[in-house]
């Protein structure tokens, strides 16, 4: 959510956190600031808005020094402002934090009756008087400081504290919210995400739970949750820095679309094995007795991911014939979920930090349940607190409105639900190899698809001053219908209702009139029929349908005022291919008027707070 970056070493630090914080952009944030430790003390800048706000300002003000810690903030606790901008400082400590401090009110009353006075809303000012406190009363360095000070706080955070009594010093501690310290020559970093420190380093350390690191020029300490050394080999990053550039897109989301057909590509490459009509899962172990086992798949997620889960349902249920259960994680952690040792907890994220799936995961493997996850990022929370994890192989994404994360989502769903069908015997080799030659084609279909993007515009033109738009779909088409409702109102900002087509009749075709775009999702389907009956009764209402037809169909077409095409593939992995028309609507709508595509008001990429 939020963005962490922190430098000590021989540059000025307010270049390199700002070379960071840029990379970090795409997390979304709504102010940002720096604090800097220089040969005059700690000094603070900050700026509601853009970064761009932020750097005119220190254009004006420079701010010299070695040691720093820089933020972006997405508000929690306070509104955007100035004052509530990260750093937050007070006794010669400033502080930088993700997350949320749970008892932040009762802290506040304690300080302030011991004369302690406040100049924002937020939470996180707290941790400053915490932990000037602490060094004032002889907690000792600054890293036993901080430690005491995390001891009467509950909640979550990634923070990062420096102080100018340690000039030379940043201390960062994490729970449940990302942090990666970066190893360099003479100097150290730290950065809530990988893509702030490619620039300067490859070698890095994701922090544990509970973990606390000491930075400085000669290297970096890390301390457990009880407080000793832990010795942790640094891992060599491979990222090419390109991949974060837009590559003369227009946008990140529009490339990251275009590239959808190599990540998929990516995810499934080395993992079908045809010959023995089998799939091979590294980072997942799946014994013949456990798959037979299993009861049921509970399947845990927020907003696209969660869609991945519906269309995820249809596969395991359809190949390994296994009960799926689909859970919003926010509901499901703090209801009485019925789960045990014969459930199999599958967690999806695309960031691996997403706080309500993780503190799912842990409910469910509380009850006795077995977790895995499906995750795109290596070595995130999620993934660590799993048994076992199947990465997807999209690369970052940096569009907020996430787009190949979905489709890798859907490649390794499919891959997971041909391994159950195998080990529970409810695949022969001759269907498994049916199954994965037909996955192996739609890196190649999607290209297809790709190539028709000029086709969306007439539709996208059309649907730019709508008010509303509805989507309809059945069978592993609703949650295509509901993801490409998501898209649309992310980045366009215009309300969109996804819909199974069957329910049409028990509400939504009140809305129906000559001024609602309803976009049907036409693929041959089982009920391929009814689809084009909810299609009839749109038309006969006045209402103008935009469709998604299998390629050749000339009946569903001739029922649309536009049809979008994609090749005729199995309905199981059809998701894949009609999609994509839906995100290049999305994208075109949101370009012709005008809104930040890449970074939409109020989201943030990565949901590390309830």
């Amino acid at each position: 959510m939020c963005g962490i970056v922190g430098y000590v070493g021989p540059r000025q630090c307010v270049e390199v956190i700002l070379s960071g914080l840029r990379k970090l952009e795409y997390r979304g944030y709504d102010s940002a600031g720096v604090a800097v430790v220089g040969a005059d003390g700690l000094a603070v800048e900050r700026a509601k808005g853009k970064l761009a706000n932020l750097v005119e300002r220190l254009a004006a003000r420079p701010l010299a020094g070695h040691t720093g810690i820089g933020h972006t903030r997405w508000a929690t606790h306070g509104r955007p402002s100035d004052e509530n901008a990260h750093p937050h400082r007070h006794g010669g400590v400033a502080v930088v934090h993700n997350g949320i401090i749970e008892n932040h009110l009762a802290l506040r009353e304690v300080l302030a009756a011991a004369g302690h006075r406040f100049s924002s809303e937020t939470d996180t000012e707290i941790f400053a008087h915490l932990i000037a406190d602490e060094l004032s009363g002889g907690a000792g360095g600054l890293a036993a400081a901080v430690r005491a000070a995390l001891r009467k706080v509950q909640g979550t955070y990634a923070i990062a504290v420096v102080s100018e009594r340690r000039p030379d010093e940043i201390v960062a501690a994490k729970n449940a919210s990302p942090l990666v310290v970066g190893f360099g020559e003479g100097e150290s970093f730290l950065a809530s995400d990988v893509p702030a420190l490619l620039e300067y380093t490859r070698d890095v350390v994701y922090l544990e739970e509970g973990e606390l690191a000491l930075l400085t020029p000669r290297g970096v300490t890390v301390e457990g949750a009880d407080g000793r050394p832990v010795a942790r080999k640094p891992r060599r990053i491979e990222w090419s820095a390109v991949a974060a550039e837009k590559e003369g897109h227009k946008h990140f989301m529009h490339k990251e679309i275009h590239e959808q057909p190599r990540a998929v590509s990516d995810t499934i490459r080395g993992r079908t094995l045809l010959a023995e009509g089998d799939v091979a899962l590294d980072g997942l172990e799946l014994s013949e007795a456990y798959a037979r086992g299993l009861e049921r798949v509970t399947v845990v997620a927020c907003g696209t991911s969660w869609h991945a889960g519906l269309s995820g349902r249809a596969m395991i249920e359809g190949l390994a014939r296994l009960p799926v259960e689909v859970e919003l994680a926010s509901e499901f952690r703090y209801r009485d979920p019925v789960v045990g040792p014969r459930t199999l907890c599958l967690a999806i994220s695309q960031s691996g930090e997403t706080a309500d799936t993780l503190a799912a995961v842990k409910e469910a493997k509380r009850r006795g349940a077995r977790a895995i996850s499906i995750c795109n990022v290596v070595g995130s929370a999620i993934p660590r607190e799993c048994d076992g994890t199947l990465y997807t192989h999209a690369g970052p994404e940096i569009g907020v409105a996430s787009t190949k994360a979905f489709t890798t989502q859907l490649a390794a769903l499919f891959l997971l639900a041909v391994k159950l069908g195998r080990l529970r015997g409810t695949l022969t080799r001759e269907q498994a190899v049916e199954h994965l030659e037909a996955l192996r084609q739609v890196p190649l279909w999607m290209e297809q698809v790709v190539k028709q993007e000029p086709a969306v515009m007439p539709v996208a033109k059309r649907c730019v001053g709508a008010r509303d738009v509805l989507f309809l779909g059945r069978g592993t088409q609703y949650p295509v219908a509901l993801e490409g409702a998501l898209k649309l109102k992310e980045i366009s900002y215009i309300h969109a209702e996804g819909y199974a087509a069957g329910e049409m009749k028990h509400g939504p075709i009140a809305l129906v009139d000559e001024e609602l775009p309803v976009v049907v999702l036409a693929t041959r389907e089982p009920a391929y029929e009814k689809t084009l009956g909810n299609m009839e009764e749109v038309r006969a209402r006045g209402g103008k349908v935009y469709a998604v037809v299998s390629e050749g169909d000339t009946q569903a077409a001739s029922l649309a005022e536009v049809a979008l095409t994609v090749p005729q593939a199995p309905p199981l992995l059809v998701p894949l291919l009609s999609i994509l028309p839906l995100q290049f609507l999305a994208y075109h709508v949101a370009d012709l008027k005008g809104t930040d595509v890449d970074q939409p008001r109020n989201l943030a990429k990565s949901v590390t707070v309830e």
